[in-house]
């Protein structure tokens, strides 16, 4: 039985297709394909955006994205999400006119065009979050994860061409996203923690996907003071999560990982050196990174 409360279902047929084909030697193969369509999102009567999404939870995608890109403030009562799947549209509805919706019209009437706000707005809200300087992320933890995640089921193992991300507390995997855009995945465990309440501060943020400066962004955004990859950093990535005060945890398999932010909230409670003979061989120095030797939240 599953241990997520919610996680990627492979047997969807809505989901994948088979696709006919012949391989290198020209003998035919069929294969199963992620399906991609789009999906329009409206805020009560603002078309915002058409996304390009794997379809399922459109709701949570739609109710993510506007938190995610600060088009719903935390006084914007959301009244009704309505997804229509003949039109592939998707209206959420608030109690009032949201501020999103104020600012944009005052933008148009003041320059015509609002392109550029959005970004400015993302990252005022992001130097304004603090994060939770008392959490910690245990590599015992880390390592339950990566067997339990492994282990899960998933459109990736099925037909590939897919990212996945995972909200985990602890050394429990808790909610599990997949889409054919990172970003997509991620708003929808965003959808989910504002629908069913989760807090983010106690939690872990696990993805697929390389840790670029969006998806330190987002992390930060949902106030999750840990994201961990299996894939690297990018340098804006790191600079943004050093800025945050974000443990940024990547290249992460087996009992491997390096963290290259938030290296003062983990805990070593795993034997390293009977770990590193397990797998075959020592770890690297870059695995040993201590709070005092270069894994701190100074970008120096």
């Amino acid at each position: 039985m599953s241990t997520f409360a919610l996680a990627p279902d492979p047997d969807d047929p809505e989901l994948t297709r088979h696709v006919e084909g012949c391989d290198h030697r020209g003998q035919a193969v069929a294969l199963s394909v992620v399906v991609e369509r789009p999906l329009t999102l409206y805020l009560n009567g603002t078309e915002v955006v058409t996304l390009m999404t794997i379809g399922d939870h459109p709701e949570l995608l739609a109710l993510g994205f506007l938190l995610n890109q600060n088009m719903l403030a935390g006084d914007d009562a959301v009244t009704a999400v309505d997804y229509d799947g003949d039109l592939d549209v998707v209206v959420v509805r608030t109690r009032s006119e949201s501020s999103y919706e104020r600012k944009l019209q005052r933008k148009i009437r003041t320059s015509g065009c609002a392109q550029g706000t959005i970004f400015g707005d993302i990252m005022e809200r992001f130097d304004d979050i603090r994060l939770d300087t008392a959490a910690e992320v245990r590599c015992s933890w880390l390592q339950s994860l990566f067997l339990q995640i492994g282990r899960q089921p998933s459109l990736y193992q099925k037909a590939g061409a897919i990212h996945g991300c995972i909200l985990c507390e602890r050394d429990r995997p808790l909610v599990y996203m997949e889409d054919v855009g990172r970003h997509n995945a991620v708003d929808k465990i965003a959808g989910y923690m504002h629908r069913y309440g989760l807090c983010g501060r106690d939690k872990i943020f696990y993805t697929t996907g390389r840790l670029t400066s969006e998806m330190v962004i987002k992390t930060v955004q949902m106030e999750i003071p840990i994201l961990v990859s299996r894939s690297g950093f990018t340098a804006w990535g790191v600079d943004l999560a050093r800025r945050a005060g974000l443990t940024l945890i990547g290249r992460a398999r087996g009992q491997r990982f390096i963290v290259l932010s938030g290296g003062e909230r983990l805990v070593y409670d795993l034997d390293f050196a009977k770990a590193a003979g397990d797998d075959g061989g020592e770890l690297s120095a870059a695995h040993k990174i201590r709070p005092d030797r270069g894994a701190s939240n100074d970008p120096g």
